[in-house]
């Protein structure tokens, strides 16, 4: 973790009033809770892969003749069957992530979203349990983290969970079937968790919820999902609509955002 992210936390009481609030499964509001005055769906940028440039989902449509719409799938838009193997799909040139919204998108979502809140220093961060960060696999090099303030390991050392686990089970949290780390921070700290591997080299991981403590708005990054989805207020949603920053599309709660074969689980 970069030592401007957020803290852990075992405060399981800041989850609380999202639950009750989960709808059924498949939908928008399965990943962000119901009950907001309006929702949208940032599509994650495509990195091109061959310059690194971010490229729109418009702009790949552009090339593959199709169209964007607030629930386009991205296999379809490239003119695939298969959402998974798209060795048929007309666009061979880079994807968007699943589960990570690109810093440069993150950053400018923080923006809006720290204006359309009464609690911007004050906010709840979820990070899926399920990352190498969290659980490296068996003879993997730990990393420095802001979490326990340890050094690297040798290279040959066999590297516990970079968490300890009791502090682990104080902070995880169950939502969406999965369970998560539970941290808590300023909006802006969003844009410093994921992993330390040296000093100088930090890999960015978006959280995969994040909500302030007035529960203004919530965003939801599914591990499972190229797009991220947020419930706010009609004036946040509006001002997300306008972005010249973002590639973003109105949708609402019982929207389903991803195929049948892509379905959360």
């Amino acid at each position: 973790m970069h030592p401007q992210g957020p803290t852990l936390s075992s405060n399981r009481d800041s989850a609380v009033w999202i639950r009750p609030r989960i709808d059924s499964a498949s939908s928008v509001g399965w990943v962000v809770p119901t009950g907001f005055d309006a929702y949208a769906r940032v599509l994650h940028p495509v990195e091109e892969a061959y310059t690194g440039e971010l490229i729109t989902w418009a702009h790949v449509a552009a090339e593959t003749g199709r169209t964007v719409h607030p629930l386009v799938q991205w296999h379809r838009l490239v003119g695939s069957d298969d959402y998974v193997d798209r060795r048929d799909a007309d666009w061979d040139r880079g994807a968007p992530r699943t589960g990570h919204l690109h810093p440069t998108a993150l950053g400018a979502l923080l923006r809006p979203l720290v204006e359309h809140t009464t609690t911007p220093d004050d906010c709840w961060f979820c990070l899926w349990e399920g990352y190498g960060v969290i659980n490296p696999p068996p003879g993997s090099r730990a990393v420095t983290t802001s979490w326990t303030g340890s050094s690297p390991l040798p290279e040959t050392a066999v590297a516990p969970s970079v968490v300890p686990e009791d502090v682990v089970r104080g902070a995880r949290i169950g939502f969406l079937q999965r369970d998560y780390l539970l941290l808590h921070g300023p909006a802006a700290s969003a844009r410093f968790l994921g992993e330390q591997v040296t000093p100088d080299w930090f890999l960015p991981q978006s959280p995969n919820l994040f909500w302030p403590d007035d529960h203004a708005w919530c965003v939801g990054s599914d591990i499972d999902l190229d797009s991220t989805l947020i419930g706010g207020s009609a004036a946040l949603i509006d001002q997300l609509i306008d972005s010249d920053e973002l590639e973003v599309w109105r949708v609402h709660p019982e929207d389903v955002v991803h195929s049948e074969g892509d379905r959360i689980n």
